[in-house]
């Protein structure tokens, strides 16, 4: 099985290392020389040159539309037809759709495939994948799917998978931010939120965020989750951009998503440190 990855980043390269090690022959690209160098330790074969990543199925991770457009450009001539690219960036959902209609013109499907899961899912092949595509262009890359993600979800037509996403991601958000403000009154009357985690999560006001997060990276001080600030603050603003194009008022979410943009965390800082943030009263 030949796979080519572009973005050996937290992601891309926790990707690449689980399909080198399961006996793929993976070939991936990056800029970033620390990535590149423990892909190598991993066992992936290095490119000199994007074009040079071709495969039946390619992979892309990548933090933003203008890096995916430019990868597509040099990438999309050097692939033969019927081959499909599963790009797991998180986008506008109105650029997968340009980058669809765009790799068609070259014979080659694109499928929208965004992820849940973070870099520890992706390591150990338990990620939750959601896709936006041409449904035999799926079934056709689903060998290399299934050695990445537990949970295949199709979604719909391209697109679709983004959509998914961003929806997600907002509410990841905006769990966090109101878990940490709720958190913070139960603080402010006396009683701790790592006693007040156990009683949310064995009730009715529990969440992925106070299930796993709290605990986990915020509470536990560990901050060391593999996703940044910047990129939580980047799928919420494409969110709120979806909305807007779409009619969809976002009044609650819109709230949450004003405590991300002004808490007192740097980008490139954990994401996590953001509801720690509001937690210590520090946000927005």
């Amino acid at each position: 099985m030949r796979i080519g990855i572009v973005g050996l980043g937290n992601m891309g390269g926790a990707m690449a290392a689980r399909l080198a090690g399961g006996g793929a022959a993976v070939t991936g690209f990056d800029l970033h020389g620390p990535s590149v160098a423990a892909a190598l330790e991993a066992g992936v074969t290095i490119a000199g040159a994007v074009a040079n990543v071709a495969a039946p199925v390619v992979i892309l991770s990548l933090p933003q539309e203008r890096a995916v457009e430019a990868v597509l450009g040099a990438l999309l001539p050097s692939l033969e037809r019927g081959a499909v690219v599963i790009d797991t960036s998180t986008l506008d959902p109105l650029a997968a759709r340009r980058f669809h209609a765009l790799a068609a013109s070259f014979g080659v499907d694109y499928v929208d495939a965004p992820v849940s899961g973070g870099p520890a899912g992706a390591a150990a092949g338990t990620l939750a994948m959601m896709l936006g595509g041409d449904a035999a262009a799926i079934e056709r890359a689903r060998p290399v799917l299934e050695r990445m993600a537990t949970r295949i979800i199709p979604v719909g037509g391209p697109g679709a998978g983004q959509v998914a996403k961003l929806v997600n991601n907002l509410l990841v958000a905006t769990h966090l931010a109101v878990a940490a403000e709720a958190l913070r009154m139960g603080e402010a009357a006396g009683v701790k939120a790592e006693a007040l985690l156990p009683v949310v999560n064995a009730a009715s006001g529990r969440s992925a965020a106070t299930e796993v997060n709290f605990p986990r990276w915020i509470t536990s001080g560990a901050f060391d989750s593999g996703f940044s600030a910047g990129l939580m603050r980047k799928d919420v603003r494409l969110a709120l951009g979806l909305a807007k194009a779409v009619g969809a008022p976002l009044d609650a979410c819109a709230q949450a998503a004003a405590l991300w943009e002004g808490a007192d965390v740097v980008d490139a800082a954990d994401f996590n440190r953001v509801p720690a943030a509001i937690l210590a009263g520090e946000g927005a």
